[in-house]
């Protein structure tokens, strides 16, 4: 960061001072990671010069044909990684890549049906707030009160009803795995196209410690960030049937030049899915997931259906009369980051809520294993339980503890140094 400390030393510093966060605080947001080094390299590098309108072969400038090679390696990586037919890497983010795929399959005003924002699905799938809810008439699914999981006779019924043109699967607050099979077979019974945006699982999906959805849905759609740790954006996946639609749709239909440095972070990040390290990662944070939720149980935390399949779990906190943004802010106060989030069947609103959100694919990243997610564990339950008369000091000196037995991108002197020469200034 020489060259950008010399031209702009206020924007160097804010980088400095988040660097120095990440570092120092541990990360229970489910849909943020810390990716390796390489991905940085490759996000900040030379491709940012360059645009390239179109496709391998059939572009709308000059000078691609280094640029052909790459987006042809990140496209044949994304489908060899998830079995995929046809792949296309150029999504902006997890939100354009639905966008597209509304735009291939659908006309404006045509009927949706996705899973309900409030019992863990995405804006993106129709919300009214949402663009996509603007354009399309969405229907939602949601989870059975006593199980608080995906009711499937509820999706058959809805579909039976609504007769929608595309049933979306995927959410972005749900601890189960999800029945891509069963979805299927009910889009097939009302002859609707599937979609499923796995963009929260897609990291355990390439390690194959979560079902594929790729044989079932006619489009999956994803982010490459999350459990996938990698670049920032999106891309899609798709039977060569929807190929060409799914490409026209992406470029010139919601999107003009892609990201092209972002391209070659998300080749990277499809070599990097597909090693033994990886599915080790994967499965870990899975194992890290089921420790926190069995933990938080045991301190007596109640954890919506009962714990998690996946990466991430809810947690209900009314038994406790909490809020979420009470949670979320008593938490943040010794280092531990999570975000305050709907409950099925929430009676409050989405800036306040009864739940709070916890994942595990950061912090695994940074190398915590059961033992270390057992303290997380305890202490968030402790903090939780004393309220405002937690003495909050013993708890910020065991988040930084474990920061420093855990670094990311400083050394732990790195860290030690830095914090020391806040304190003092």
């Amino acid at each position: 960061m020489h060259k950008l400390e010399a031209v702009d030393p206020e924007v160097s510093a804010l980088i400095s001072k988040e660097l120095l966060r990440e570092s120092t605080t541990i990360e229970l947001i489910a849909s943020e990671n810390f990716v390796p080094e390489c991905i940085m390299e490759a996000q900040g590098s030379v491709l940012t010069n360059k645009y390239a309108e179109g496709y391998p072969g059939n572009r709308y400038h000059g000078g691609c044909e280094v640029i052909d090679q790459i987006e042809d390696l990140a496209i044949r990586r994304a489908k060899e990684l998830f079995g995929a037919e046809h792949a296309n890497v150029q999504p902006h983010s997890g939100v354009n890549a639905n966008l597209a795929a509304y735009m291939a399959l659908l006309n404006v005003g045509d009927t949706i049906l996705s899973m309900d924002l409030s019992h863990g699905g995405h804006l993106s799938h129709g919300s009214k707030v949402s663009i996509t809810g603007k354009f399309y008439n969405a229907v939602f699914y949601g989870v059975s009160k006593k199980t608080e999981q995906i009711d499937l006779d509820q999706v058959r019924d809805l579909a039976i009803a609504h007769k929608p043109k595309l049933i979306v699967a995927g959410c972005s607050a749900y601890s189960r795995f999800i029945d891509f099979e069963a979805f299927r077979r009910i889009a097939d019974e009302v002859g609707a196209y599937l979609m499923v945006d796995m963009s929260h699982i897609a990291g355990l999906v390439a390690a194959g410690v979560h079902p594929t959805p790729v044989p079932w849905a006619d489009v999956v759609t994803s982010t490459t960030t999350k459990t996938l740790r990698g670049a920032r954006g999106g891309f899609i996946l798709c039977r060569k049937e929807h190929a060409s639609k799914i490409d026209k749709a992406i470029f010139p239909g919601t999107q003009g030049g892609p990201i092209l440095q972002n391209v070659l972070a998300k080749a990277v990040t499809f070599k990097l899915a597909d090693t033994e390290e990886f599915k080790k990662y994967a499965k870990q944070v899975q194992t890290n997931a089921r420790r926190m939720a069995s933990t938080l149980q045991e301190m007596g935390l109640r954890i919506v259906s009962g714990g998690t399949d996946n990466h991430l779990m809810l947690v209900d906190l009314r038994p406790w009369n909490l809020t979420g943004v009470e949670a979320e802010e008593r938490l943040a106060k010794v280092g531990i980051t999570v975000n305050k989030n709907m409950i099925p069947y929430d009676d409050k609103k989405p800036t306040i809520t009864s739940g709070i959100r916890i994942g595990t694919a950061a912090v695994t990243s940074r190398g915590f294993l059961e033992k270390d997610i057992e303290e997380i564990a305890s202490i968030i339950g402790n903090i939780l339980e004393e309220k405002d008369k937690a003495d909050l000091e013993p708890y910020k000196e065991a988040v930084i503890s474990l920061c420093l037995k855990h670094p990311l991108y400083m050394t732990p002197h790195e860290i030690s140094a830095s914090l020391t020469r806040i304190t003092n200034e």
